[in-house]
């Protein structure tokens, strides 16, 4: 909004950057937020080593959010380091999700030939072009489903627990019974990200993801944006069609802040645990992700571990940080996310959070009010950059167009340092 020319008064009730996806430190710090009694032990390290996200979340290295960093430069501000692997849960083990041709045709997920027509089915994914029909095989992407896809390629229930949650990163099943085309995006997405730097698709900034608002907050500040921390908010008033914090012009503003204007559309529950080790079958990896699809533990919606480690500069050397996510169930949160304790044992500490997730009830287009969505159980932030460009969409009436920016770019910058 700033670098269209909007005036940009930003105002935040807590005294960090990032509401409720910043990153906590120095550690004392989360244990106060968690209310646990006692004081973290020695063992942990200096407090000020840690800086603990509250949401977990990976960006696709060839994502929607990169780009939007790459265009705003906000990447100036950043250091992201490659998440070193992803893994997939399959009958109680974790097998890394194969990175390339090589790893494909040696691991342990499917037999000899499977992995054939798997490839098989890789390749034609790669060379679909939804507006060259030469490239689809028999497939309508209009029409054809992603079951009859695979059943196209005859692939069996584990590659297809894998491909739809592993690749395609869906949190449900119920992507079977859609047209093909946006899963087999999904999965291309997945490949060019993994293409760009081979160990994994994902991307993480060192210092944690409270980087991302604070890179965002400076560039509004170049183009004349006002930030104000620790500013708390005691009414939002609204008068002939404008809106304000006892001021004028329109709102956008998580949920928390307008609780009559938003509902609950479920829960998710993220628990945060400090490790003195390297999850195990990961090769000692000190960062990587592991999905369990629900069908593995009977389920409707996948859990995701997310680990980082003292490597990105958020946590005390030597000690790691997993992070358990997933749409609560049942009446009894904890319970479901116990095979994702066990890959971790032991345990340093856990912090549990179960948090609502809330959805706005109107557009804002009457109001002035735009509401963004709570943040999801998902591990990238594709879902919350869809929620961005759809808030810029009902605030400015056109789509968010990223070549717009990079125009706006040059004029401040200029193009020589591009």
């Amino acid at each position: 909004m700033s670098v269209n020319g909007k005036k940009v008064l930003h105002m935040d009730r807590n005294p960090y950057y990032g509401g409720e996806s910043s990153s906590i430190t120095p550690l004392e710090e989360l244990y106060k937020r968690f209310s646990l009694p006692e004081s973290p032990p020695e063992s942990m390290g200096r407090g000020r080593d840690w800086n603990v996200d509250l949401i977990p979340k990976f960006l696709m290295a060839n994502g929607q959010l990169v780009k939007m960093l790459l265009y705003t430069e906000v990447t100036r501000y950043l250091d992201f380091k490659v998440v070193e692997g992803s893994f997939v849960y399959k009958g109680g083990k974790i097998y890394k999700v194969p990175s390339t041709e090589t790893e494909a045709l040696a691991s342990n997920l499917m037999g000899m030939f499977e992995k054939r027509r798997f490839r098989k089915f890789l390749v034609f994914v790669a060379n679909f072009d939804e507006n060259d029909p030469k490239t689809f095989e028999g497939v309508d992407p209009k029409t054809t489903d992603m079951r009859e896809v695979y059943k196209k390629f005859d692939l069996g229930q584990d590659v297809i627990d894998f491909t739809g949650h592993a690749l395609a990163l869906y949190r449900t099943d119920d992507y079977l019974d859609v047209p093909c085309l946006e899963t087999i995006n999904r999965i291309k997405l997945y490949s060019e990200s993994l293409a760009r730097y081979g160990k994994s698709p994902y991307l993480y900034p060192l210092y944690g993801l409270g980087e991302l608002p604070q890179g965002f907050a400076r560039l509004s500040a170049i183009y004349g944006g006002t930030y104000m921390l620790n500013k708390p908010v005691e009414e939002i008033v609204m008068e002939d069609g404008h809106v304000g914090v006892k001021s004028e012009g329109e709102l956008i503003c998580d949920p928390s802040y307008i609780p009559d204007r938003v509902r609950k559309a479920g829960q998710v529950i993220r628990v945060i645990c400090v490790l003195s080790h390297p999850i195990k079958n990961t090769n000692d990896a000190n960062s990587c992700q592991i999905i369990i699809p629900q069908n593995q533990v009977n389920r409707n919606s996948d859990i995701y571990v997310c680990m980082i480690s003292y490597a990105h500069n958020v946590a005390a050397q030597g000690k790691y940080i997993a992070i358990i996510s997933t749409t609560v169930e049942t009446g009894e949160p904890e319970a479901e996310i116990e095979p994702a304790l066990e890959l971790l044992e032991p345990i340093d500490q856990k912090f549990v959070a179960i948090s609502d997730l809330y959805e706005p009830t109107d557009d804002g287009t009457e109001s002035q009010v735009f509401a963004s969505s709570s943040y999801d159980a998902t591990t990238h932030f594709e879902t919350t950059c869809n929620d961005i460009k759809d808030i810029y969409k009902r605030m400015t009436g056109s789509d968010f167009d990223f070549e717009n920016m990079k125009r706006k770019q040059n004029d401040v910058f200029g193009e020589d340092e591009q």
